[in-house]
């Protein structure tokens, strides 16, 4: 868990290094050093933005399958799992109703 909450700080300060101010000033960086053209440069930029939500995508959902496995682990329910059951025993209430009326007309 340690390890989770690590990566999730770490992308997270990798996904604010690549805002679009300090985006620009590093392609200004490389397109000096390389000598690439602004179209090399903004291409650069824009692959490295696009790995950086990738990777952030990829981490949330990472995250979102520990914190299950987590939830499940202990003994608990998701809310998606806990509203299904609600629905199914609401279900079945209606039916044994309808059982009993069926079964003593005379109530």
């Amino acid at each position: 868990m340690v390890e989770l909450l690590e990566k999730m700080m770490l992308s997270g300060l990798g996904a604010l290094a690549l805002s679009k101010s300090k985006g620009e000033e590093l392609l200004a960086e490389v397109r000096e050093k390389y000598r690439l053209s602004e179209d090399e440069g903004r291409a650069l930029l824009e692959k490295l933005q696009s790995s950086a939500q990738q990777g952030k995508e990829s981490l949330a959902a990472a995250a979102e399958n520990e914190v299950k496995r987590a939830i499940r682990s202990v003994g608990m329910v998701t809310a998606e799992e806990h509203e299904l059951l609600e629905r199914r025993v609401v279900e079945l209430e209606r039916r044994l109703s309808l059982l009993a009326e069926v079964a003593d007309p005379e109530e």
